[in-house]
């Protein structure tokens, strides 16, 4: 059964995960791959993402609407993206693995974390 979200809990959890210091990153670990994300369409491609440990996956904002990707549990976001923006988070391997849009709880997407 799919979560249902009020808007009291986005903002709640937006507002704890500010306090939490992000795996936000401008530089990648040497050998890591970068993996980019479209967010297009009110949707997230690939839905499903493949990565190692330390890769570095990068969601970039191509509709005129903003986006977030957000861990379910809230363990980490990308923060709001406006058209055009990007952010990248690195690979961890205690990072939850399902995500959605904060602002459009609809767009769902996996991360799926290979040896």
């Amino acid at each position: 059964m799919a979560r249902v979200f009020t808007r009291r809990q986005l903002l709640g959890g937006m507002v704890a995960t500010a306090a939490i210091p992000l795996q936000v990153q401008n530089t990648r670990a040497s050998g890591a791959q970068l993996h980019d994300v479209a967010i297009r369409a009110f949707a997230f491609e690939p839905a499903v993402l493949r990565v190692r440990l330390g890769d570095v996956i990068r969601w970039t904002n191509h509709d005129l609407a903003p986006h977030t990707a957000t861990a379910d549990e809230f363990g980490w976001e990308t923060g709001e993206l406006s058209s055009g923006q990007s952010a990248e988070i690195t690979v961890t391997a205690d990072m939850e693995v399902s995500y959605f849009c904060a602002f459009h709880p609809h767009m769902k997407a996996m991360i799926e974390v290979v040896n």
